[in-house]
């Protein structure tokens, strides 16, 4: 009989910066595949998390509008700001006291601009796959509780869950502003597996103090008790999944 000790152990599997990415002049963007992390994953995204878009706009810039289907856009703003336009006639701003989701469903056009007295831009765009097809289209953009140093701050989850906004699928979203020598929890959900991805700074990961350094991230199985320790002064992102929640994968960007 196997060890229960044993059995409970974290997998941690550990990612570097993408190489994925494009180029278009002043806007410029890096795909973070969580599936990739996991040897022999036969998927890109991990369950409902398809990838997490890191995201530049030079001052003076204009992303054309257009149109997003069955997938939920999340824009997380750390610093400076984005400015959305949609066919509804919502004009926001997004920035380090919003955040913005858009639940695509059936079909979602929008905008996104940058002005030319605005800073440069570093965001990130989270893409969630649905539980289903062309759902009800909608928005949602609400200010977001201030954070706290060396605490994980709930951004979004599912419809039913208690977090300050909503996906429709089984993903959580915390972040956390880590000083530099301390060391927190990755935020669990019962048997959730956990992606953390590094923003700024550089961390440690798990008993074996797995080194996770600038937009570096990691996958953890199994995930219970799993410390983070900044080495740094850090901005993290975690998603707590379902890998197993039903998934649709027919989205514009986030298949």
């Amino acid at each position: 009989m196997s060890d229960p000790a044993q059995t409970t152990q974290p997998g941690i599997h550990t990612s570097p910066r993408t190489d994925v990415s494009q180029n278009q002049g002043k806007f410029r963007i890096h795909f973070n595949f969580p599936g990739r992390a996991v040897p022999d994953h036969d998927d890109h995204g991990y369950g409902p998390l398809a990838t997490v878009v890191e995201s530049f706009m030079d001052p003076g810039t204009l992303i054309q509008m257009h149109q997003h289907r069955n997938e939920e856009i999340v824009s997380w703003v750390p610093a400076g700001v984005m400015r959305h336009d949609d066919r509804q006639g919502n004009e926001l701003v997004t920035d380090p006291e919003h955040l913005l989701v858009m639940n695509a469903g059936s079909g979602f056009w929008h905008a996104e601009e940058t002005l030319s007295e605005d800073p440069p831009l570093r965001m990130l765009q989270i893409f969630v796959r649905p539980h289903s097809l062309d759902l009800e289209p909608g928005i949602q953009h609400k200010p977001i509780p201030e954070p706290t140093p060396n605490e994980w701050r709930h951004l979004f989850g599912p419809t039913d869950g208690d977090a300050p906004l909503s996906v429709r699928n089984e993903v959580q979203c915390y972040d956390c502003r880590l000083e530099a020598g301390a060391t927190t929890e990755l935020p669990s959900r019962g048997d959730r597996d956990v992606y953390c991805y590094v923003f700024d700074g550089a961390v440690t990961v798990g008993e074996d103090e797995a080194p996770l350094g600038y937009t570096e991230s990691a996958l953890i199985t199994g995930a219970a008790e799993v410390p983070v320790t900044a080495t740094e002064d850090s901005t993290l992102v975690a998603f707590a999944i379902d890998p197993d929640a039903p998934i649709t994968r027919r989205g514009t960007i986030g298949r």
